[in-house]
């Protein structure tokens, strides 16, 4: 596994994070009848195998399954906290709200502290903004770090906005998760150097892709497209894609088995891969 800096956190991560969206998937882990326990065990499986692998970067939120990625996940965390940087979510902008939120991610995670505690938004319109900078959220997230029950402040976006820019130019956030993959590239230009992955950077951010392998919309597309690829390693491709991007400090992937864990260490493992995107996405005039 390899490893990069989290923005001025300092933080050593793995630049594959353990994302635990799939863990809460309703029609996948909802039941705690025997199918749903085994489930349970061979995602426990795996991320005990990506701990021991290295990679040490987890990424959940409270409305994954309504706690049950939290709740799954956290009984791994609570035999090996040591070997983990973990990021959590809040839905909530409110004070009051984020303090019962933060509380219950503990409790599920079986935690005393969340290292990256992140507003789980979409593209942060005008009035959240207002909620979160003047109507007490900002403060309710730096008040939890002074209390040490989290290290690091932290949002998620899905895209580029005006509300986005607004909350990467107050300096208060350490980190951005964003949609960036081989599909979405608007958050990270390389052929007009700018976006929103620039401007977190400039302020020393931390950079977490979600949606690293295009929640699979590029291979059904590909291999709807063109059947021949039906064997393609396509995973591969999306993957080192974006562990290309020296701007990028950690890929989150969803995984449920410790062969896919182990498939995504092998690809991080595999620097000879890795492109030069500058270079890709140059435009080249022809001379007049």
């Amino acid at each position: 596994m390899q490893y990069r800096t989290l923005g001025r956190t300092g933080l050593r991560v793995s630049e594959i994070g353990f994302g635990g969206a799939q863990v809460g998937i309703p029609n996948y882990m909802e039941t705690w009848d025997s199918h749903g326990q085994r489930e349970q065990q061979t995602i426990i499986d795996a991320l005990n195998r990506a701990l021991d692998l290295g990679l040490n970067y987890i990424d959940t939120a409270p409305s994954y399954g309504d706690g049950i990625s939290e709740e799954v996940l956290g009984r791994v965390i609570a035999k090996r906290r040591d070997e983990c940087i973990l990021a959590t979510k809040t839905s909530a902008y409110d004070p009051a709200d984020i303090l019962e939120s933060v509380e219950n991610s503990l409790r599920r995670l079986q935690t005393d502290v969340i290292d990256v505690l992140q507003l789980h938004g979409g593209a942060y319109p005008e009035e959240d903004v207002e909620t979160i900078l003047n109507r007490g959220g900002l403060e309710a997230f730096q008040n939890l770090r002074d209390q040490g029950k989290i290290r690091f402040l932290g949002f998620t976006a899905e895209l580029p906005s005006g509300g986005v820019s607004q909350l990467i130019a107050t300096g208060a956030f350490d980190v951005m998760q964003i949609r960036y993959n081989f599909m979405y590239q608007d958050a990270c230009d390389f052929l007009f150097p700018g976006g929103i992955v620039h401007e977190a950077k400039a302020q020393g951010m931390g950079i977490v892709t979600m949606r690293t392998m295009t929640s699979g919309l590029f291979q059904r597309l590909m291999r709807a497209s063109f059947p021949q690829l039906a064997g393609a390693d396509l995973d591969t491709f999306l993957l080192n894609y974006v562990l290309s991007n020296p701007l990028v400090d950690v890929a989150i992937i969803g995984m449920r088995r410790a062969e896919e864990v182990e498939h995504n260490n092998s690809v991080s493992d595999n620097t000879a891969l890795r492109l030069d995107l500058e270079q890709v996405h140059t435009r080249f005039f022809p001379n007049p």
